[in-house]
């Protein structure tokens, strides 16, 4: 409670700052900007008529809409505003209700030069169009590097919330587990689970687009790829129709570091820490209608680990046939390390002006080990150890895991727009990915107080598992006048799952190995997806905007055991409608917005995989190969604003899963525990989420997240359900000094997790940086230090199933110190951005970490 406390104090004042910003009226009708752009306009009366004068703003350079640019009306003499508005997301304007004669049309935004044009309406001709307005970016030159107006850590657009990674310190040296923990909405445990408003049913893409090194376990995905590498974080909850159906709690975008600047330049990294480091380099050219680009890096990491597991299990049944209660104790103490790398190539050719080609390479690798020392007790009601089976009962174990995996995308596609400032689009875009991952364990099990060095039984097991997809995918946008737009398209995805599990054991007669039928098998899953969608946005007057949205998508499945006679296949069709109303509130830049939608949620590998982990007889994992997909309905209203450099964003939202997937835990009559996933229960969830960024001095930046919902779980299948409030907050703050100096801190708490036949304890995480810019602005050096008065974070896993009751306990020691070096070279000169579709994959359920060798 008194987080809960701390928390409520900390969301009071910096909401009761947020709220007498927004106190003070606004300008009659004076935009309100976004944070980072310009004052509101105070305006003076002005007569009323019928002139309309409309257009679009440009960047001169770059030919990109200049988004919440100025525009302002200004008489033929004197400086009094009389009237004003902003520009949109695509730069363009419209000024109505305008009485005839002669004006001033003032046109800026910050980090540009402002212009100035005279105008005038007269009877007969009261409609102006300025077609293109191009404003020149001001920008100030260090020597070859170019500095621009940096952005704020977290932005609020009309359909996302941005995250920008790049502008906070704190990620330095770090990996995208440190970067989606600062994301609002978004929670990442120590133990790597990740969640978007308490849901795991997330897709996350990487630059819009799947990737295979996402394809398995989440947590050891987010390890792979460096926070240095990544520019921002886009989270979306209301998804339109042209994202697959998939993510029933929304859809992450990490965005890598990419420019699009003349000339040879790059990038080199190094940073060293107590508990991982990270080298990374990248080299980009581009001249004329060339481009390349590329990016290299490689990690360790490396972490004590210490496990405790207390249970009781009830109805267990001894060897002589008596009904008893087993209880079991295991200590496990281990060290963990790892360490991989990745590399992306990337070429571009635009042959003519609105056509553009791309084709991307990227390769991961990654490699963990785990070596544990297991203490394992297992006593009856009446004290007695159980002897009934020398490998369920007391021993030690050395166990030793290994994981490699081996990822790799090709992406090539075809972009066709239709000038400046069009918002007609065509694009092609076709990938093939493909993800391999080996695992193997061996085990070596003395008795208690053994003093020998010859094991009294062994155990061996590699797993070899693959997936691989194809997807080709086409879109197409296409304004109807100035207010509509209508959007369409299809795709194709075709997916290969296969996994060849074997388990070998020593005879506890003989001595020898043999393998063990009922643990040997191999497995293969295909899933074809045909999908087709299309979305109608229109303007009802000045103040509503809907979008109507609707997917079909038609999904084969086939599945087969090589050693078994247990083939299934199974066909669906469903379709998914996307609903969503905005209103533009009287505030400038406020809006209110209404959604709903239909998800689903295949099930990826993760949950598939049929390999059965019995490393720890006690305590066994695997994957159900007959899961079904889940379907998800979703309603959301959110309420956004803009006040004085502050932005406020608040939503609520219902989601319901009538046949959730979730992971359950089964107990045997020897008191074994078998961990597996089933389509049992009935997920309901009814939450708030609070966001806030504010600047109290012009160098200090606060900015903030609360979330609270309700979750409720049934399950008629196990006859059980659970149910309770769940919360969550996070702070982020950073303050520039003089001298190219800036500090950075985040923390975050989180309340205990509900499932279906328990909870996970609450947690907490904060970290410090220090940055130093150096060598005119060409490097910058930073410490940071993650949670350093804390020696490790406590995570307890509690579950009670009705015939066991557990406690399983997890030491994660993640206190740690890093430096971290940058520097950037070479001669950077603006280029026009060019367009960029992406392919977006996300209509599969991802895994969660402790894959407890699952893949």
């Amino acid at each position: 409670m008194k987080h809960l406390s701390a928390l409520l104090l900390v969301g009071t004042t910096f909401i009761t700052h947020m709220a007498a910003a927004q106190s003070t009226p606004p300008a009659a009708t004076g935009a309100t900007r976004p944070a980072g752009t310009a004052p509101a306009i105070t305006l003076a009366p002005a007569a009323k008529g019928t002139g309309r004068i409309s257009g679009t703003v440009l960047d001169a350079t770059t030919k990109q809409p200049v988004e919440f640019a100025t525009i302002t009306v200004l008489p033929p003499v004197g400086e009094q505003p009389l009237d004003g508005t902003v520009a949109d997301e695509k730069g363009r304007f419209v000024l109505k209700g305008l009485a005839a004669g002669s004006y001033r049309l003032s046109i800026s935004f910050i980090g540009y030069g402002s212009q100035v044009q005279a105008i005038s309406l007269a009877e007969g001709k009261m409609s102006l169009d300025l077609g293109t307005v191009n404003l020149t970016s001001q920008v100030k030159q260090l020597n070859e590097v170019t500095v621009t107006g940096e952005r704020p850590v977290v932005e609020s657009k009309p359909d996302r919330l941005v995250y920008n990674a790049a502008q906070d310190n704190t990620n330095k040296g770090g990996t995208a587990a440190d970067v989606l923990r600062k994301a609002p909405m978004v929670s990442v445990d120590p133990d790597g689970n990740l969640q978007l408003r308490g849901s795991g049913n997330v897709r996350v893409l990487i630059n819009g687009k799947p990737s295979s090194v996402m394809a398995g376990d989440i947590a050891e995905a987010l390890k792979q790829l460096p926070a240095d590498q990544i520019k921002n974080v886009e989270v979306i909850t209301s998804p339109s129709a042209k994202y697959d159906a998939e993510g029933s709690a929304g859809i992450i975008n990490i965005v890598l570091k990419e420019n699009n600047l003349q000339g040879v330049n790059g990038n080199v990294g190094l940073a060293v820490g107590t508990r991982n480091s990270n080298g990374n380099l990248s080299l980009n050219a581009r001249k004329g209608k060339f481009g390349f680009s590329s990016s290299a890096n490689g990690w360790m990491h490396y972490s004590p680990g210490v496990q405790e597991v207390d249970r009781e299990d009830r109805g267990v049944v001894s060897a002589d046939g008596i009904t008893t209660t087993g209880r079991l104790m295991q200590r496990n103490e281990g060290r963990s390390n790892g360490g991989g790398g990745n590399a992306r190539i990337g070429l571009e050719y635009e042959p003519a002006t609105n056509h553009t080609f791309s084709l991307s390479l990227n390769g991961n690798m990654f490699q963990h080990r785990n070596n544990a020392d297991i203490y394992n007790t297992y006593t009856l009601d009446a004290g007695e150890p159980d002897n009934s089976n020398p490998l369920f009962g007391n021993y030690t174990r050395d166990y030793n895991q290994e994981f490699k995996i081996r990822s790799y995308d090709l992406t090539g596609t075809y972009t066709r727009t239709f000038g400046p400032g069009s918002r007609r689009e065509w694009s092609v875009l076709a990938q093939h990915n493909r993800n391999n991952n080996n695992r193997f364990y061996d085990v070596d099990q003395f008795p208690l107080d053994y003093t020998g060095s010859t094991p009294t039984f062994q155990e061996y097991s590699p797993n070899v598992a693959s997936n691989q997809e194809n997807t080709l995918q086409t879109d197409y946008v296409h304004p109807i006048g100035e207010k509509q737009t209508v959007e369409f398209g299809g795709k194709l995805i075709q997916r290969r799952v296969e996994s060849d599990f074997r388990v070998s054991r020593t005879d506890l007669n003989t001595g020898e190995f043999a393998e063990v039928p009922s643990l040997t098998n191999q497995y293969t899953y295909d899933q074809d997806v045909m999908a087709g969608y299309a979305t109608y946005a229109t303007s009802l007057g000045k103040k509503y905007n809907v979008r109507l949205g609707a997917r079909v998508e038609r999904t084969d499945l086939e599945g087969d055991f090589a050693s078994q006679d247990r083939p299934f296949s199974l066909t669906f069709t469903n379709l998914l409608p996307n609903v969503a109303l905005t209103r533009n509130l009287k505030q400038q830049g406020s809006t209110i917005r209404l959604s709903y939608s239909r998800r689903i949620q295949r099930p990826s590998i993760f949950y598939l995989n049929p390999y059965r982990n019995e490393t720890d007889p006690r305590n066994i994992s695997e994957g159900n190969p007959e899961l079904d997909a889940e379907f998800t309905d979703n309603y959301e209203v959110n309420w956004n604003t803009f006040v004085k450099g502050s932005v406020i964003n608040i939503s609520a939202y219902s989601r319901q899963t009538n046949n959730a997937i979730e992971r359950i835990y089964r107990t045997d009559n020897q008191g074994r525990v078998v961990s597996t996933f089933g389509n049992v229960a009935r997920n309901q969830t009814y939450g708030t989420n609070l966001f806030g960024s504010v600047k109290p001095l012009p160098k200090w930046d606060i900015s903030g997240n609360i979330s609270l919902f309700y979750v409720f779980l049934k399950s008629q299948a196990l006859n059980t359900s659970n149910s309770g409030f769940v919360y969550s907050a996070n702070i982020n703050s950073g303050y520039k000094f003089e001298k190219g100096f800036s500090l950075q801190f985040f923390g975050m708490l989180n309340s205990p997790r509900i499932q279906l036949q328990g909870k996970n304890s609450p947690w907490q995480m904060y970290s410090i940086g220090l940055r130093k810019e150096m060598l005119k602005g060409k490097a910058d050096l930073t410490l940071n230090a993650d949670n350093p008065f804390s020696r490790y974070i406590k995570l307890d896993n509690d579950f009670d199933n009705g015939r066991s009751r557990s406690t399983n306990t997890t030491y994660v020691y993640n206190r740690g110190v890093r430096a971290a070096f940058s520097y950037r070279f070479g001669k950077l000169e603006n280029k026009p951005k060019r367009p960029a579709r992406s392919i977006r994959n996300d209509d599969q359920k991802q895994g969660e970490s402790g894959g407890n060798g699952q893949q």
